[in-house]
């Protein structure tokens, strides 16, 4: 972050391997969206998640046949699985014994304190953590009825509530959310969490919509989140391939400098100055340099009045103009290229730069 931002105090977690919380790196989450009995599918994604980023992955367990299933999917994929169970508590110790990293559990519907503490006996027994998750619509009809509203601070009544709860029953592996689809009652709840206690947050605005709203409600709420130190995992939630969602993850993270992955590439809007075809070329090189691990800046340009500056700026870069254009390295012009020959140059040029 930047020199003026310090990132809240928590306590460190272990999702599987991933550190969660005490200065770990903030790590990226998404959920599947296939039908966890379809095993193959859903190895497939995770595996898909797993090449894009993610850090660990979420899982919807509704049913004894999907956690069945979470045992085989397990042994055939990477990255921590988290179970997230709702309504029947013996879904999560099943979820716990087939060997999920960690739970998502609202303990408001799992049934009461007794099937409370028979999840909380067998996560102690395989040292998991389980993640509190609040969210504005699905509050307790008692803090509905005194609030009016699902509140900023009738979300934090209803952490406090459950957090209490876990900690009688001397259990403090945990992890914290508070979700609305209203972001900046997202922001307003975790900043009010975050004077009460020090357990890690996880970050998100849920059932945030599509493509471009939902990634503007994201960006808004995890980054102003991560910008004042509080969060120390998120998910960018959308209703998109959950690959789309790891990617606007990173985007947020590459621009607060939390973290860096992948190529940042910088392109103008166009304008009347445009005189190539600098969408399709964009579009071509973002799809083709996906899999770059590293995180070196590539500007394509496309008019000679900001074009040639920015991407001298850039570890690489072309700016054109009147079908053709001009590959920067370094700073430095490489040579002259035709405009239908701009996009695979650059994308060669790129390879052999993070590859040297």
């Amino acid at each position: 972050m930047g020199k003026d931002v310090q990132r809240r105090k928590s306590r460190r977690i272990f999702v599987g391997r991933i550190p969660v919380g005490g200065g770990s790196p903030v790590s990226v989450q998404s959920m599947t969206n296939t039908d966890t009995r379809d095993i193959i599918s859903t190895v497939n994604q995770i595996r898909q998640l797993h090449e894009a980023g993610c850090e660990i992955v979420r899982l919807a367990l509704p049913d004894m046949a999907s956690v069945h299933a979470l045992r085989e999917i397990k042994a055939k994929v990477e990255p921590p699985l988290i179970a997230d169970i709702h309504f029947d508590y013996r879904l999560a110790i099943g979820a716990i014994n087939a060997g999920a990293d960690g739970l998502r559990i609202n303990p408001g519907n799992i049934g009461g304190r007794k099937k409370v503490e028979m999840i909380i006996r067998e996560a102690r027994n395989r040292d998991i953590p389980i993640r509190i998750g609040v969210n504005s619509g699905s509050l307790p009809k008692k803090i509905l009825q005194e609030y009016g509203h699902p509140t900023p601070e009738a979300m934090v009544d209803s952490a406090m509530e459950y957090i209490r709860l876990f900690e009688e029953l001397d259990y403090t592996n945990l992890k914290i959310s508070l979700k609305s689809s209203n972001a900046l009652n997202t922001i307003a709840a975790y900043r009010l969490l975050s004077e009460k206690v020090d357990y890690p947050f996880h970050v998100g605005v849920t059932e945030a919509g599509t493509l471009i709203s939902g990634t503007v409600k994201n960006a808004i709420g995890i980054g102003m989140l991560l910008y004042q130190g509080i969060g120390d995992t998120i998910r960018v939630s959308l209703s998109r391939d959950p690959v789309e969602e790891v990617i606007a993850a990173y985007e947020i993270l590459r621009v607060l400098g939390l973290r860096h992955r992948g190529p940042e590439i910088i392109s103008c809007p166009t304008c009347g100055r445009c005189e190539i075809d600098l969408f399709s070329i964009v579009e071509k090189v973002e799809k083709e340099i996906r899999g770059i691990k590293s995180s070196p800046k590539v500007a394509i340009m496309g008019c000679a009045v900001n074009g040639p500056g920015e991407a001298r700026e850039a570890d690489i870069g072309i700016a054109g103009g009147r079908g053709q254009g001009v590959l920067f390295k370094k700073g430095e012009i490489i040579k002259k290229i035709p405009e239908e020959d701009l996009a695979d140059v650059l994308i060669k040029e790129l390879n052999k730069l993070v590859s040297g």
